[in-house]
Formats: structure tokens, C-alpha cells, sequence
């Protein structure tokens, strides 16, 4: 399996996640950040930047039946537990779209939940239809590949770290299960923007939580690889798996960015 761009411990793979996972081993990765398509794209409309736009993300975020949506999230689920460490966790990000179904297809497949995450966004864009709640987050479930493993939790690292962007945790408390966090901001997006990005605070607060340094994360969904960036920033090592060529050339111009910033202070 020829990768579309490997560098240290930087890969990515252009392909089906289930087609490529096929490639790798049983029990290879610490920890999956996978962030699937919400199925959103259906001709609406939504706000960015304070203009009205199309919700259409691309042809992958296309709206299916409900059973061909099931189907698909027990696909991947079912490729990333076989390649997941038995003490490993999976962290999935979505909205209330989609998290149901996937939450069901997790606990069909065996998965044990250990968390529900609600990342709220302070500044989240506002409902122009002014006929619903503004939606203002998103849900992660985090769970492990077994329900008698031992996982990996940063206790301290989440109790005593650097939170202060964040206006919910209070300095030498524990960790809550509510997360204020903001949307991306402009500089993670310098080399390219993707519609349902990440900010790298989120990531880091998950990578550091449930990974120890040198571990293998996996994001099947990558995206522009905001996962691996911070992966990579934190000492542990990254496979990325996207479908869109387009998005992996902007993964591997944000990863070549980091590791010209990280060279300027070495």
C-alpha cells in the first residue's frame, strides 16, 4: 500500500477508509479521532462569516436513506475496532443528525461508552430562520474498544493543565463533560480551509486525555488533518485516511508549515 504522502510519523492514505484499513493489522492504533460526514448537504442554507451560504460540503456529505446512513457508520466502526488496540479508545465527533445512529452502531458493535463530550461554541453562527435554537454545539462519544480494558485517561493532565480558553473549567478542578471551545481560527486555516474543520484546541484537550506520548492515532476521516497537526506537535505519531485529494494537499501543506516553525526555533 503505496501511501499519498508519508514523512516520519506523518501519513496519509487517499481511499475509502475501510479499503485501506483492510491493509493494516489487527490491534495497530492507540487511539481514532474520526470525524464521519453529518449527511447535512441536502440544499439548505446556513451563516459564515455573516453571509448566508450553501450547507453543500461536497458530493461526500450527500444525504442517503436512513438505513444507508446506518449502514455506512457500521462499515467504518466495524474497520476501526478490528484495527484499534484492545486498550485503545475511539472518539467520534457529530451532531444530533447523526451521533444517534452512530451511538447505536457503537453499541451494536460491542464498543463500551466512557463519555458523551458536548463542545460548545461560544461563538457559534446564529439560526437564520429564526424559527429554531440556535445550534451552538456538537457531541463526541468516547469510548473504549472493550468494556473490561483498562484505557488510557490523563487525569491530571485534564484536572490540572492550562484550560484558561476555556470559560467552563476552573483551574485544579476536574474535567467536566462540557467543553467551551471556539470554532477554528483564521490561522488554522492558513493553508487551506475545510467545511467541517476542527480547531486545534479540541484536539489537543482529546489527544492529550487519552494518548501518551509516541502513541499511533488514527483520523479516517482526516479532513485537513487538524488531528495529526496536534498529534504531531504533541510527540505522537499519525495516519490520516481521506477521500479528497483536494483536503490531503492541504494536509500535507499544514504539516510541512508545522515542521518549518518547529526548524525556525531548533
Amino acid at each position: 500500500m503505496t501511501p499519498y504522502y508519508s514523512n516520519n510519523s506523518f501519513t496519509l492514505h487517499h481511499g475509502d477508509c475501510n479499503d485501506v484499513l483492510n491493509e493494516y493489522k489487527e490491534n495497530t492504533f492507540d487511539m481514532i479521532f474520526a470525524d464521519p460526514p453529518y449527511f447535512l448537504s441536502d440544499g439548505s442554507f446556513t451563516c459564515q462569516n455573516g453571509k448566508m451560504v450553501s450547507v453543500k460540503k461536497g458530493e461526500w456529505d450527500m444525504g442517503r436513506s436512513l438505513g444507508e446512513n446506518f449502514d455506512f457508520h457500521m462499515r467504518w466502526l466495524e474497520s476501526c475496532k478490528r484495527v484499534l488496540k484492545p486498550n485503545g479508545t475511539l472518539w467520534v465527533s457529530s451532531t444530533y443528525h447523526s451521533i444517534y445512529q452512530i451511538g447505536y452502531a457503537i453499541q451494536r458493535l460491542g464498543f463500551h461508552i466512557l463519555n458523551d463530550i458536548t463542545w460548545f461554541k461560544p461563538n457559534a453562527a446564529p439560526n437564520l430562520s429564526c424559527r429554531f435554537f440556535t445550534a451552538s454545539h456538537e457531541n463526541l462519544l468516547w469510548v473504549r474498544k472493550e468494556k473490561k480494558a483498562k484505557h488510557t485517561f490523563n487525569y491530571q493532565e485534564m484536572k490540572n493543565g492550562d484550560w484558561k480558553e476555556d470559560s467552563i473549567k476552573k483551574p485544579n478542578t476536574q474535567m467536566r463533560s462540557v467543553w467551551s471551545i471556539g470554532t477554528p481560527k483564521m490561522s488554522d486555516k492558513a493553508q487551506g480551509k475545510h467545511p467541517t474543520q476542527k480547531p486545534e484546541e479540541l484536539l489537543k484537550r482529546v489527544i492529550l486525555a487519552s494518548t501518551n506520548e509516541g502513541d499511533l492515532v488514527l483520523d479516517p476521516f482526516c479532513g485537513s488533518s487538524t488531528t495529526g497537526i496536534v498529534a504531531n506537535r504533541l510527540k505522537r505519531k499519525y495516519i490520516g485516511i481521506d477521500t479528497s485529494e483536494e483536503y490531503l494537499s492541504v494536509s500535507k501543506a499544514r504539516y510541512h508549515a508545522l515542521i518549518n516553525k518547529i526548524l525556525q526555533y531548533t
